[in-house]
C-alpha cells in the first residue's frame, strides 16, 4: 500500500498521501483478501477525485515510478474495474500498463461483460503484442471458468476465443502456453467435443509446443476418464489390470497419511495412466498417481503413494467409511476400503 501511495505522490503532487494510507487501513482487519482489496480499491478512488481518464492517467504513471507487485498493484486494478467502466479505453490501456506487477485478468472480466465485442478487440490486440504479460492477459483474462472471477456467460460457449487461443497455442512464452492450456481445459468441462477437436487440429497443424499444451490442456478429462482424450495421448481407453493393491493401514487418522503400493500390469502399448480416488457417500476426488510407457502388453509396474488427509478450510473430511479406487487408463480396475477416523 505504501508503494502504491509513494508512486500517486510521485505522479500527482495534490495527492494527499497520509490521507489514502489512512483511510486504506482503517477497517482492513477482519477484512478477507479480496475485501481488502476492494476497500483499499475505495480508498484510491476518494483520494483521487477527478474524472477518470485523468485519474487512470495518474494510475499509469505512478507504475513507472514505484516497483509495484502484486499487493501494491491489485488494488490498482481493482480500481479500473470499478471506475473505469464507461470508459474502456482509459481503463484497458490502465490494465495493460499494470498486468506485469499485478495480473488485470480479474480487473477485465467487467469489461468483456458489458463491452463485449469492443473489449475482446482489445484484447486480440493485446494477443499480438511483445510483452508476455500482456498476451498472457488475453488469454487467462477470457478464460470460460477463471478461478475467483466472476462468470461471464458467454464466454462459456466455445466460439468466441478460438482465435486469441489459435494466435498464442504456440507461444514462445511457457508462461503464455500454460494460460492457453488451463483455458483449452476450460472448455473442455463444458465442450468436451468442441475442446477434443481444436487440439486435434492443432496437433495436425503442429508446432514446437503444441504436445505439451494438448498434455496440460486435456488433463480434465483424462481425469474423467474420458475415452477420446485418452486415445489423443496415445492410450488405449480401458487397457490394463492392477495385479495388487495394499493399503499400509485399513485405518488413517485426520491430520495424517494414507499410504498404499499398486502393482499394475499394461493391456497394450503406450501410455499407462494412472489415477487414483477417494471416495465416500456424496464424494468422489480424484488424483494423479503416476505414467508410465508400455512397449507392450504384459509390462509390469508398481507404484507407492501416500495419500494426505491434512485439513484445509475449504474442504470438511468427517470421519468414516471410505473407499480407495485406483483407475488405469479410465477403467476402475481396483478397489479398497479403509476408514478415516478423529
Amino acid at each position: 500500500m505504501a508503494v502504491l501511495a509513494d508512486g500517486l505522490a510521485a505522479a500527482w503532487a495534490p495527492f494527499d498521501r497520509d490521507r489514502f494510507v489512512a483511510r486504506a487501513l482503517a477497517g482492513l482487519d477482519g477484512l478477507e483478501l479480496k475485501g481488502r482489496v476492494a476497500h483499499v480499491a475505495a480508498a484510491l478512488h476518494d483520494a483521487l477525485p477527478l474524472p477518470y481518464p485523468q485519474a487512470a492517467e495518474l494510475v499509469r504513471e505512478c507504475a513507472g515510478h514505484v516497483p509495484l507487485d502484486l499487493w501494491s498493484g491489485w488494488p490498482a486494478t481493482e480500481h479500473t474495474a470499478v471506475q473505469g467502466l464507461g470508459h474502456l479505453r482509459a481503463a484497458m490501456d490502465t490494465l495493460a500498463v499494470l498486468t506485469p506487477f499485478a495480473t488485470g485478468e480479474f480487473a477485465v472480466r467487467p469489461f468483456l461483460r458489458h463491452h463485449r465485442d469492443d473489449a475482446l478487440k482489445i484484447m486480440f490486440e493485446w494477443a499480438e503484442s511483445p510483452d508476455e504479460h500482456l498476451r498472457r492477459l488475453a488469454s487467462e483474462g477470457s478464460r470460460p471458468r477463471l478461478p475467483w472471477a466472476g462468470r461471464v456467460e458467454w464466454l462459456m460457449s466455445p466460439g468466441p476465443t478460438l482465435p486469441l487461443l489459435d494466435r498464442l497455442r504456440d507461444d514462445p512464452s511457457e508462461y503464455v502456453r500454460r494460460s492457453v492450456a488451463n483455458h483449452v481445459n476450460d472448455l473442455a468441462k463444458d465442450h468436451p467435443d468442441e475442446a477434443l477437436g481444436l487440439l486435434a487440429r492443432w496437433r495436425s497443424d503442429g508446432g514446437s509446443h503444441v504436445e505439451r499444451v494438448l498434455r496440460h490442456a486435456v488433463r480434465g478429462l483424462l481425469r474423467a476418464g474420458h475415452p477420446e482424450a485418452l486415445a489423443l495421448v496415445g492410450a488405449t481407453p480401458g487397457s490394463g489390470s492392477v495385479d495388487a493393491l495394499t493399503l499400509e493401514s485399513g485405518t488413517v487418522a485426520v491430520g495424517e497419511r494414507l499410504g498404499f503400493t499398486v502393482a499394475v500390469t499394461s493391456g497394450a502399448a503406450g501410455p499407462v495412466l494412472l489415477k487414483y480416488a477417494i471416495r465416500r457417500a456424496g464424494s468422489r476426488r480424484v488424483f494423479h498417481l503416476g505414467q508410465r510407457e508400455a512397449g507392450g502388453p504384459g509390462e509390469t509396474f508398481t507404484l507407492r503413494k501416500s495419500h494426505s488427509f491434512r485439513p484445509v478450510t475449504t474442504r470438511d473430511e468427517p470421519p468414516g467409511d471410505r473407499e480407495l479406487d485406483v483407475i488405469v487408463n479410465g477403467r476402475v480396475a481396483a478397489s479398497v476400503p479403509f476408514t478415516l477416523v478423529r
